[in-house]
């Protein structure tokens, strides 16, 4: 994968700052829109969003690398500027109809409930499905990540 100079610029700002050695995994955004980009940016900023959920058929669809503990990612803004650096410290692997509450909060999105959780999840992955020819459904796997802000710039 090739990013732009303004990404690697960035990630040599955030290890000098931080010390963290070697590479980061990938430079992305929540969301498949600029506009839910932002807003879930925003969640992070807060302090308010610190899980994500990645559907393993839309990662391997799309060729994204598997999450793992210990990665570090660039987070960008709705205009793909980079904005943070966050650290994945852990990984679950379940179905999607078994995400649990406490994930569901820490998503950060609307009244942080379950039922709001997979209101919106579901509107996001059946939308995604559309997009890359698949049918969603509960049974399929997600990863549901915990992640940590490490470096940030505005």
């Amino acid at each position: 994968m090739s990013y732009s100079q303004e990404i690697l610029d960035f990630w040599e700002r955030a290890k000098k700052a931080t010390g963290i050695e070697g590479d980061f995994t990938d430079a992305w955004g929540f969301g498949d829109n600029p506009e839910l980009v932002d807003e879930l940016l925003g969640y992070i900023k807060q302090g308010i969003k610190r899980t994500s959920t990645s559907l393993v058929k839309e990662n391997e669809l799309e060729g994204w690398p598997e999450s793992k503990e210990g990665d570090y990612d660039i987070i960008l803004d709705g205009r793909d500027k980079p904005v943070l650096v966050i650290k994945t410290v852990s990984v679950r692997r379940v179905k999607y109809r078994d995400v649990d509450a406490e994930h569901a909060y820490w998503e950060g999105e609307g009244d942080r409930s379950l039922e709001t959780y997979f209101k919106e999840h579901d509107k996001y992955y059946e939308r995604r499905g559309r997009d890359l020819g698949f049918e969603f459904n509960k049974d399929m796997l997600v990863d549901l990540n915990r992640f940590e802000i490490v470096y940030q710039e505005d």
